[in-house]
């Protein structure tokens, strides 16, 4: 944990890392606030008509001792893999809390993956139990689910009702006595250039989490502070960012369920709920940008609100300080290792189009090829060194696929990054995602921000094409801003007006209309579909 401080350097040189031998996430993030304080707010399920519903840290230790208990006796023993599919609310922490108690593997998925996205991992994770919804419980059976399978709507034919097994079980038990490098958790990465791999993580990740949450959200935890994302919490960005360290810290979390982010419901439930600190993705971001006068339609309570998971841009960034009066503290990590690099305007450390600094306790460098370190203003990988107790243990059965993300000790990310003068790193892209042209290395991401600039575009994803005689062209894929019509004319002005503000080499010369751009659940932009159709 952090220690707030004045400065980043005196953060750096106070920071110790306090890792016990023996560490079990439930036992810290449940058991302990239900015997301090049973009647102290968990999750806060907000309604869409208004109101909530509370899930107390005392009903959260009972429900998950039942759960635990119900699925010790069909069978779960340590070191099983439990896939948990469900959308945000109580139950997800419940069945997190019962995996991590019977020294289980909990695997998160979100509930919006289709068919063959969950036979995959069911398959490749070798689950023994599904916890999930009746939607869920459809796709798993299509996707052929031989494993014990739980639904929180209730017994449906194979299925087991959720409630009706907690109701029959005991409310005590044991949490197990686990490691901190014991597996707690296994989180598929998002395969944004190829099959997803599961990445195992020992029960510390949690506590490896708590700096680089601490500093987005400006020494969090403060009086007041109630957290909320709309990001799955089946992703670590949702799960590890949010919902575990709001537990850990006795922060209320606040659960909601979207079909698909709608951005006025969204500064709704932020208002409704007094929700102080938000981690909103990039993408999500710049969707907010549509609504007018935010501060004044809506009562909004936010004291922190962090990004990550793909480049914020510095238009964003001056739209956060402008529309909601807060400087956007933008993070960066990936599902390995995550959290290792952020801002904190606190201390003053934010820069516009920088991700930050590396959190203390993390090693973080930008290295070439060969692992040296790259110069500054040179573009190189961003890598993380170990030993580092956010890091995860391995990539489940892929013993070569692990092997190969190391150069010596350095971590690989795949992503391409900078340093400047003053030691902030810049993220530009991941490694298939540079575009080459003309002899210009280019990063997609200062493109699609300058983009978004234009009056006419929502989002935007920039990819190289491959040309004949520049090597690869730009090419940008646009959504554009709702009754906006689509001609050759605006093609022509966008590319005039990223051509001025950028440089000829940078302009996309050639623009495709698209009604909304391939996400992963994360929200991050999968290029490699964009690619294919170039």
């Amino acid at each position: 944990m952090l220690s707030p401080a004045a400065t980043y350097e005196a953060l750096v040189a106070g920071f110790r890392w306090r890792v016990p031998a023996r560490f079990n996430i439930a036992a810290a993030c449940c058991d302990a606030w239900a015997e301090a304080e049973p009647g102290r707010p968990a999750v806060i399920e907000a309604k869409a008509e208004g109101g909530a519903d509370v899930l107390t840290f005392g009903d959260l230790r009972l429900a998950a001792n039942r759960l635990a208990n119900a699925l010790r006796s069909r069978g779960v023993q340590p070191g099983d893999r439990i896939a948990v599919m469900l959308p945000q609310g109580r139950h997800v922490p419940i069945a997190h809390m019962a995996a991590y108690k019977l020294g289980a593997i909990a695997v998160p998925l979100a509930n919006l993956f289709g068919v063959d996205a969950i036979a995959y991992r069911l398959r490749d994770s070798g689950a023994t139990a599904l916890i999930t919804n009746a939607a869920g419980l459809a796709k798993a059976r299509t996707a052929g689910a031989a494993c014990l399978m739980i639904s929180t709507d209730g017994a449906d034919g194979a299925a087991l009702g959720f409630d009706a097994i907690c109701e029959g079980a005991s409310d005590a038990f044991a949490t197990r006595d686990t490691a901190a490098d014991d597996p707690a958790m296994m989180i598929y990465t998002s395969g944004t250039t190829g099959q997803p791999k599961g990445a195992l993580h020992g029960h510390r990740v949690l506590l490896g989490h708590l700096p680089g949450v601490q500093m987005p959200h400006e020494f969090l935890p403060a009086p007041g502070d109630r957290l909320w994302t709309p990001a799955d919490w089946a992703w670590a960005g949702g799960l590890l960012n949010v919902l575990l360290p709001g537990l850990y810290f006795g922060v209320p979390v606040v659960a909601r369920k979207f079909e698909k982010f709608d951005p006025e419901a969204a500064l709704d439930l932020v208002a409704r709920q007094s929700v102080r600190n938000s981690f909103v993705p990039p993408t999500a971001l710049r969707m907010l940008r549509q609504v007018k006068n935010p501060r004044q339609r809506y009562a909004l309570g936010l004291r922190t609100l962090a990004s990550g998971g793909e480049a914020l841009g510095e238009e964003t960034f001056a739209w956060g300080r402008e529309a909601l009066g807060l400087s956007i503290n933008e993070f960066y990590g990936q599902t390995e290792c995550n959290l290792v690099v952020s801002s904190c305007a606190a201390i003053g450390l934010t820069r516009p189009g920088s991700m930050g600094k590396a959190v203390p306790g993390h090693d973080v460098a930008i290295i070439r090829v060969d692992g040296s370190p790259a110069a500054v203003g040179e573009l190189g990988q961003v890598a993380v060194q170990r030993p580092d107790p956010v890091m995860f243990l391995g990539y489940w059965n892929r013993p070569e696929a692990t092997e190969a993300k190391f150069i010596g000790d350095w971590m690989t990310t795949g992503d391409q990054g900078s340093v400047d003068a003053d030691g902030y790193l810049h993220f530009v892209g991941r490694d298939d995602d540079v575009i080459t042209s003309s002899g210009y290395r280019i990063g997609p991401g200062e493109i699609e921000d300058c983009l978004i600039q234009h009056d006419a575009v929502l989002l935007a994803a920039a990819i190289g094409k491959p040309d004949a005689l520049r090597t690869e062209i730009v090419k940008a894929f646009v959504v554009l801003k709702p009754g906006v019509a689509e001609s050759e004319a605006l093609k022509a002005d966008i590319q005039a007006f990223v051509r001025t503000r950028l440089s000829a080499h940078e302009y996309p010369r050639e623009i495709a209309f698209i009604g909304e751009l391939p996400l992963t659940t994360t929200g991050k932009v999968i290029r490699r579909l964009l690619r294919d159709m170039a």
